[in-house]
Order: C-alpha cells, then structure tokens, then sequence
C-alpha cells in the first residue's frame, strides 16, 4: 500500500535503531526513504537528491540539528521539516520552528504520531489527498480551512492588524511573527472573541486531523503572548478557556 505520493523523506538521526525502525514504518507506508547519521550528511543527502520532507533529530554528533536547519533555509531548502526533540523540551521546539521547522515531535514518540505529521505536512505542502486505503495515516482533512474575510484593519488593545499586509504592529512597532503564529493569530480573530478548540485550530491552521496529538497550537500561543502580551505569564488579550480551547479578547 502507498499514501499516493511515493515521497521521498530523508531521516537524519544518528540512533540507528530510532533511524531504522522509523525507516521500516515509512517505507511500509509507501515512502520513500533516505538515511543520514550526521549534519554534515544531512547536508550533502538533500544537496545531491532534495527530498519532499525531512524528519531532523536535533541532537547530533556533530553539526547539531538547529545549525543544519539554518544552513537548509539560508541556502533556500524549503521542504517541510519535521524536528525530533527531547522530552520537555518545549525551547527547543520554539528555536527550531524560529529557523524554520514546519513541526516538533518529542521523544520518546509513537509512530502513528509521526506519521501522521508526515502525512499532515506533506499534504499541506503539496495540496494532494493521499490514498485512503494508506495504512497508520489520519483521516483526510482538506487542508486549513477558509475563515471569515476580516477588515483591512483590526485592533484590541495596543496591538494593530493590518490582514492586507498581513502585518502586526504593537504600540506602533512591527512585530515579527512567523507564518503560523500569524495565522493562528488570525484564526482567533476571526472568532471574535469566541472560544475556539485546539482540535479546531489545528484542523484550520495546520490542516491536521483532529485526533493527532500535538502540542504546536500551545507552544504558538506561548511565542504569541511572549510577542504581544504585555506580561506573557498574565495575559489579557490570548486567553485559555480550561478544558475548552483559547479565545482572543478584543478589549
């Protein structure tokens, strides 16, 4: 069986048997698969043949995986990247998705979980629905989902966004928002002060099916209340709605 794409993923980790067992699982869902040990072949692996997604583990022996990552971006390698943190590494995470990273899975991780993601991710990066007969692959969901045209302009407290731009200034200063932090700042807004569930914003933010478990909504709204509260611990405007979701105070 395949998931229709026949992609090609590249596994940088030098944990052969993590390397190997993963390798098994994708190639059993129809991928195919590349094996680096080290940054430096990393490097040269998606020089010589570029792969549609690359799962980057980023503890390794000798370029670590945040330095690979800033060489990939830098040098204009844009497939998806999903990175393989420690567990309760949650800065991790926040550092690579600053250089550039599309996804995190800490250790240890289920399969299924990566698969998932794999699949997620290479559906948003090239719009195709895999076969639905792949097996371990989420539900197909069509992507994130269009929300509410906004106003050109739009502000709540001392934050103004600009949706034209897709700008945001705080006290009259831009802030630099990554692509998803905007996005989830925009899918919020489009609420209007509604709560909104995780599962929700991860189906319209990052196209995943509402059953994969993961913590990129959460470690987004920390970046965004770090970036645009004025006590991020305290927030008043990005809040948490206990066991149901988040929701953004326009006050």
């Amino acid at each position: 069986m395949t998931d229709g794409s026949s992609a090609l993923v590249l596994i940088v980790e030098d944990d052969r048997t993590i390397a190997l067992g993963l390798a098994q699982h994708l190639r059993h869902a129809g991928y195919h698969v590349m094996l680096a040990g080290t940054g430096g072949a990393a490097l040269e692996a998606v020089r010589r043949t570029p792969p549609a997604l690359v799962i980057l583990d980023l503890m390794l022996p000798d370029l670590d995986g945040f330095e690979v990552l800033r060489t990939w971006r830098a040098r204009g390698d844009q497939m998806p990247v999903l990175v393989l943190t420690a567990r309760d590494s949650e800065s991790h995470a926040v550092q690579g998705f600053g250089l550039g990273a599309d996804d995190y899975v800490a250790k240890p991780f289920r399969v299924r979980e990566v698969l998932a993601r794999v699949a997620a991710l290479l559906r948003r990066a090239t719009g195709t629905r895999p076969d639905p007969g792949a097996p371990l692959a989420p539900s197909w969901v069509p992507g994130p989902r269009a929300v509410p045209e906004l106003p050109p302009r739009l502000r709540f407290g001392n934050i103004d966004v600009d949706t034209r731009a897709c700008a945001v200034r705080r006290n009259g200063q831009p802030v630099p928002l990554r692509p998803k932090e905007y996005d989830l700042l925009v899918a919020l807004l489009a609420r209007r002060g509604e709560v909104v569930s995780r599962s929700t914003l991860l189906r319209d933010v990052w196209g995943y099916d509402p059953m994969v478990v993961s913590r990129t909504v959460e470690t987004h709204i920390l970046e965004l209340r770090r970036k645009l509260e004025a006590e991020p611990s305290r927030p008043v405007h990005i809040l948490t709605v206990r066991t149901r979701g988040y929701r953004l105070s326009l006050e």
